[in-house]
Formats: structure tokens, sequence, C-alpha cells
């Protein structure tokens, strides 16, 4: 296959945990061709969607320079055979921008993974309400009445933004907190933005776990990222500590009721966030944890993800 990734700058990759790299190295362990663009070098012009590439290939090395890059040249991206779009958040209006040339490129016969139209349609906290029963008590709104009422009611609660990742303000909250009024002024900007409000789960002592699911079908373990000590926030980016565990019954009932739903609808690569038994976010644009699972589990995550891709490019070589 002729995979391309749109990415990061590679130069800021820490291959030592990043899942991309992790799906680049198996993918070129079993032949396949690697190309990288970043969001900026995708364009339309001429009716048709392009991107300017660059063909790598990997080194080894771990502490050097990770590939080498030939000079980049400009391809429509039906060129490929796959496109990942792996640009980590924030899912700013540039990211929305870059979701409208891949879904065109999509029209024109390219097979972008995850599929843009999904990934517009799944906000990573939004998501959680078309599956309510698997959700701890949950208000979304901008009127701070409703959310004071809501922490009267459960006494304790964490706030967040919906346009937020990696733990960043994210609020625990009490009824008794003297705070409370300035943190719903500051988080909600004065009612200007939408604010996401959960009951407390006290399980995440154990663990916030991230369950990856690969073409509907959820990966064995979950990395349970455990708050450090004094923290709420279980997220790595926060100081938490992955612990790769086994899937729980639970996580496998969430995980097997999600599964095929997102699979239909385009979302071949998917991070459920399972706090306890809740589900708190679904993870779309460009979910991790492959290499953690990996080094302490042996489960090879990226083969499982590369076995999809094959399988999606065969099936799509016999249809044509």
């Amino acid at each position: 296959m002729k995979l391309a990734f749109v990415v990061d700058p590679l130069d800021e990759f820490k291959i030592y945990k990043d899942t991309t790299f992790a799906i680049m190295r198996e993918a070129a362990q079993r032949g396949h061709e690697l190309h990288a663009t970043l969001q900026q070098g995708l364009a339309w012009r001429g009716g048709v969607v392009t991107a300017n590439a660059s063909r790598i290939h990997l080194t080894g090395e771990e502490h050097g320079t990770w590939y080498r890059a030939d000079a980049p040249a400009e391809n429509p991206l039906t060129a490929f055979d796959v496109v990942l779009m792996r640009k980590d958040p924030p899912f700013d209006m540039e990211y929305v921008y870059s979701t409208y040339l891949l879904e065109l490129a999509e029209s024109q016969g390219a097979r972008i993974v995850n599929r843009p139209r999904a990934v517009r349609d799944h906000n990573e906290k939004m998501a959680i309400a078309r599956f309510p029963e698997f959700t701890a008590p949950t208000l979304v709104t901008r009127r701070e009445d409703l959310i004071r009422g809501f922490v009267a009611e459960h006494r304790d609660v964490i706030l967040k933004p919906l346009h937020g990742m990696g733990g960043a303000s994210i609020f625990r909250v009490r009824e008794d907190d003297p705070n409370l009024n300035v943190i719903i002024e500051t988080l909600g900007g004065c009612g200007a933005r939408t604010v996401m409000a959960q009951k407390y789960i006290p399980q995440i002592k154990d663990g916030d776990k991230r369950v990856l699911l690969i073409a509907g079908e959820p990966v064995p373990y979950a990395l349970a990222r455990i708050p450090k000590p004094g923290e709420t926030r279980g997220n790595l980016a926060a100081g938490g500590t992955g612990v790769a565990r086994p899937l729980t019954a639970r996580d496998r009932q969430i995980a097997e009721a999600l599964g095929p739903v997102l699979n239909r609808e385009g979302l071949l690569l998917v991070g459920l966030d399972v706090i306890g038994d809740y589900l708190t976010e679904v993870n779309v644009t460009s979910p991790t944890c492959f290499q953690e699972i990996m080094q302490q589990t042996g489960c090879n995550v990226a083969g499982i993800m590369v076995d999809a891709l094959e399988r999606q490019s065969a099936a799509s070589r016999l249809s044509a």
C-alpha cells in the first residue's frame, strides 16, 4: 500500500510513545510505502485535492534522526491507497477546513481514515450523548444557573470545556467551593461558551481507561491512566501514569455496543475513555496509547491497525 499521513512536524515526534510512528513502523516492516504531509500541505486546485507530501524512509535509529525524507512532491490524494489524518488536536477551524478538503478528496475517490465527516460530527466530549445508557449524570449548557443547580444536586462535579484536550481546563468542584461562581464564569466566559458538567466518578483513582476500537473491534487491553497524587486528571499530558490492563466485562460491553456503530460511520480508529463503569469521551481525531499497551503486554496494536488498513484496501480493490 501507498500510505499518506497528515501529521504534525515529524521532528516533533516522540517516537518512544507516538502512536502514528508505531503505525508507520509496522507498515514499513510489511513493505508499505510511507508519505507524510503537514496540514498546510493540503490544497484544492484545478478541481483536485492534492498534498505536498514527502516519501519518508525509517532509519531504525531511536535517538538520532529516525527518518529520511525525499523532496516533497505534489500528488492528488487519490494517488494514495489510504490517507490517515493524524494531526493532533486542537480541533480548531483550521482542522475543520482540513476535513472539508479531505471530504472533497473522498468524493473524488480517496480513502480517508478516519472519515472526515464522521470526525466533524463527533465532538469528542459531546459524542457520549448518543450513548446515555453508558454515561454518568451529565449536563451540557451555557447557562450558569443550570450548572450551579447540577453542582448542588450532585455535590462533587467535574467541569470542562467541549474543545479541551490533554486534561486542560478541567475543574473538580464541590457545592461548598468558595470559588464555584468564578470557576463557572471563567470556564464559560460568563455564558459565552458551552460547558460540560459530569458527576465526579471516584473510580478515577484506579485510572481513566483508554479503550481502543479498531474496525469496530476492541483491542483486548486498555491503558489505565492513573492520576498522580493530589490530581484529579489521569491524562498522561497532565502527569498521569499509564498501566495496561485487560478489558473488564463493563469495558467490553461498552466497546462492543459502540464499535459497530462507529465503524459503520467511517471511524476506523476510536479511543473510548472509560472511568469505572462510565463512558466519558469518544476520541476520534488522533487516538493514542498504542505503544504503551504494546510495551507492557506484547499486544501488537499497530499490527491490528495495519491489518485493518490492509483488509479495507483489498476490499476496495475488489469492488473497484
